[in-house]
């Protein structure tokens, strides 16, 4: 997906790097982190591109690196539920995505992308 630089890519570019931020800093999220860790240990980015907070449980989606699609369903209260996890290739992903979720996955792509390549240099 081309960018443009549009406000509402910016808008979502704002709320993609809120999101990285609280992913790995932040207490709330530790156990998620622990989660995505184990699955992927040579993770070096992360970004979450959809949480949906149910009533027992929370269902996030998030960009790993540049070419995972990771959804995890975590229990909200009890820690020894297993979690439901589905990982799905950009492509698979993109399968009747609507047009805003296709600009988030674009401007997240982008910032990964932005990340690796600072990381590489």
């Amino acid at each position: 997906m081309k960018l443009i630089g549009s406000n509402t890519e910016q808008d979502i570019r704002k709320q993609l790097v809120k999101s990285n931020e609280l992913l790995f800093k932040s207490e709330e999220n530790k156990r998620l982190l622990e989660v995505i860790r184990s699955l992927y240990p040579e993770m070096k980015v992360a970004y979450i591109i959809d949480w949906i907070p149910e009533q027992g449980e929370d269902i996030y989606k998030l960009l790993i690196n540049e070419n995972i699609i990771l959804e995890i369903e975590l229990d909200r209260y009890n820690a020894e539920i297993e979690q439901i996890i589905e990982s799905k290739s950009i492509t698979q992903y993109l399968q009747g995505l609507s047009k805003q979720n296709q600009i988030k996955l674009g401007v997240a792509l982008d910032l990964a992308n932005k990340y690796l390549n600072n990381l590489n240099s």
